[in-house]
């Protein structure tokens, strides 16, 4: 139906105009009651080109970058509008929007930026990579065995900020022809140091578990979402019982390639809506849109897949449902997480209570421990901080005007 697909793109466009229109008019008022950055003001910069969909990647670096800014001026720089206004509302950091790489190079000529953070591999990165005088850190958006997590793409960058001896391991062995020792720093979870504002859900006995799958994937290797494999027959059980309160958590992603997990994601809601409806009592969850980290307090049991949330809930000490992939295309590093811990195959998700079970069992919590050494160092509450910190600050001195350009 080309006239249909037509209609529908005029239609996308237009509201893609509207929205633009709306958002400058919101960043040109955040402007005029938050002037820009004095020159020569800023020392570090988070470097964030993408659109609003992707937001979820910084905001998990608000706590970490506000504290320092503390010391080292920090700032947000966008080139997006959309991406901007939002910032602008909710980041408690200064915001810089620039849209041409003339804007960016005019504004670096007057600052002092040292160091320059990245949260992902956009493409738009390699036109901030340019600048000479800064380090150019890739900071990631959280932890994992992903394929993503030892791309080749670190070798365009100063330093890459790692977890612990995992991530070292990973990524020493996946690349051919880089100075492991020179460029990766490790700082552990500094996330996990941050305390995170959520709902407060009823004392009421009930176990809660927090289902957190990851989106779809763009590739046959990333292919790690338990949406289509795992979620209906596991609910089914969980929902039924009523001993267990439910807090769907899923990727900000999902059904951003493959429109069949809209769908799923929609069964999922409609499945929790319905336990409600059936009794008011279980107040099962569906979150799409706060920060990720108040789940970590608030659940007694996690199941995800491949991907950052199984890591930041590894550091809970918790138990821990880690799902396999159902596709034998997704690529799975089985010297990681999937090979330290037993992982939860589609045919169990009926059985999912017994697996409960044995994920709480004494034996198999003791041997986290161990696990969450070797991905994160010291977990001592603060301790992750203060190691980003540290490590932040030595770049940005070690960086002075009068040092010569990397």
């Amino acid at each position: 139906m080309p006239l249909l697909r037509d209609l529908t793109t005029f239609s996308d466009i237009v509201k893609d105009t509207f929205a633009r229109r709306r958002a400058q008019a919101t960043w040109d008022a955040h402007l005029r009651a938050h002037p820009a950055p004095k020159p020569g003001s800023v020392e570090a910069v988070i470097y964030f080109a993408d659109a609003p969909v992707n937001l979820y990647q910084v905001r998990q670096w608000y706590e970490p970058m506000r504290r320092l800014a503390a010391q080292h001026p920090t700032v947000v720089l966008t080139r997006d509008v959309v991406t901007a206004a939002a910032l602008a509302q909710e980041a408690p950091l200064q915001v810089v929007h620039l849209v041409t790489l003339a804007e960016v190079e005019s504004w670096m000529a007057v600052q002092r930026v040292r160091l320059v953070f990245y949260v992902n591999q956009n493409t738009r990165n390699f036109q901030m990579m340019r600048f000479r005088d800064p380090a150019h850190v890739f900071i990631s958006h959280g932890e994992s065995d992903k394929d993503y997590m030892a791309s080749n793409q670190l070798k365009a960058y100063d330093h890459t900020f790692i977890a612990g001896q995992a991530a070292y391991e990973r990524i020493s062995k996946r690349l051919v022809d880089f100075d492991v020792d020179k460029h990766l720093v490790r700082i552990g979870r500094p996330q996990v140091d941050v305390e995170y504002a959520g709902p407060t859900l009823p004392d009421d006995g009930r176990t809660v578990v927090l289902y957190a799958p990851t989106w779809e994937g763009d590739r046959p290797s990333m292919t790690y979402s338990s949406l289509r494999s795992h979620a209906g027959p596991m609910l089914d059980v969980l929902l039924a019982t009523g001993r267990h309160r439910v807090i769907y958590r899923p990727h900000p992603r999902t059904g951003a390639f493959d429109p069949e997990f809209k769908a799923l994601h929609s069964a999922v809601v409609s499945k929790l809506e319905a336990a409600n409806a059936a009794d008011a009592s279980a107040r099962h969850l569906v979150d799409t849109d706060s920060p990720f980290g108040w789940h970590l307090a608030a659940a007694d049991v996690c199941v995800c897949d491949i991907s950052a949330v199984a890591f930041d809930w590894l550091a809970t000490g918790k138990p821990l449902l880690l799902t396999e992939p159902a596709s034998g295309q997704a690529e799975i590093d089985r010297q990681g997480l999937a090979g330290l811990v037993d992982t939860f195959g589609a045919a169990e998700a009926p059985r999912v209570l017994d697996v409960i079970d044995h994920a709480s069992t004494p034996e198999t919590r003791s041997k986290f421990d161990a696990i969450v050494e070797h991905y994160f160092g010291d977990v001592t509450p603060g301790a992750s901080m203060q190691r980003f910190l540290d490590a932040s600050a030595r770049i940005i001195e070690s960086r002075h005007p009068e040092a010569p350009a990397a």
